[in-house]
């Protein structure tokens, strides 16, 4: 078998490439002008967009999220159902949670009632629904969906969405070789015995 030699043009498209997913636009712009690298194909202005409109859901204003993701990429929502659906669902659970019950109520009436449908929907529906019960939802056992980390997770897919929305990968390059690098040393281990093959750390990985 042979391997291609990793020439620094791979390298450097790699680093863009996390430059671009992490939407780091200064840096991008930077890095491209300091290795005298050909841009990529597509426009970095967007990624400044896409930070904002991110930005928006991980501090909860979904309603001003959903509003530029319709500006950046016209049709993605009503494409992608799933995506939509986590939009609205972290919507609704935040006007449970600022008490605001009875604008949710009739939020869900308006735009949830018909993902009520679809049953890969329900039973996330219901346990958002079942929030209103609580005189306390942060102290409920759905209190998850409030948390800074479900907005991130909701936040992250819609970077992919965007991305991919864009024709760019969902994915950086940096991220797919560690998950490939990651596999391989677990395979490894299993042929060859766990002595040969540590487990793999990010750490020792930039110390080589």
């Amino acid at each position: 078998m042979v391997f291609k030699a990793i020439s620094d043009k791979d390298i450097q498209n790699i680093v863009v490439s996390y430059l671009v997913h992490n939407y780091f636009n200064d840096t991008a712009e930077s890095f491209i002008a300091s290795v005298k690298m050909k841009p990529p194909p597509y426009n970095l202005d967007d990624m400044e967009k896409r930070k904002e409109t991110l930005r928006f859901v991980s501090e909860g204003n979904v309603p001003r999220a959903i509003e530029l993701t319709e500006e950046l990429a016209p049709g993605l929502l009503e494409k992608n159902k799933d995506m939509h659906f986590d939009l609205l669902c972290l919507h609704f659970v935040e006007l449970v949670c600022a008490k605001k019950c009875t604008e949710a109520i009739e939020f869900a009436q308006t735009k949830l009632t018909s993902f009520g449908k679809v049953q890969k929907y329900v039973s996330k529906l219901e346990d958002s629904m079942a929030m209103l019960a609580y005189e306390e939802p942060r102290n409920s056992p759905m209190s998850h969906l409030l948390s800074a980390d479900h907005r991130q997770q909701v936040a992250d897919s819609l970077n992919r969405a965007l991305l991919e929305h864009k024709g760019q990968p969902r994915y950086p390059a940096l991220e797919r070789l560690l998950q490939q690098a990651t596999l391989a040393r677990q395979y490894l281990t299993q042929e060859n015995g766990k002595d040969l093959y540590p487990p793999f750390s990010l750490k020792d990985f930039f110390k080589s």
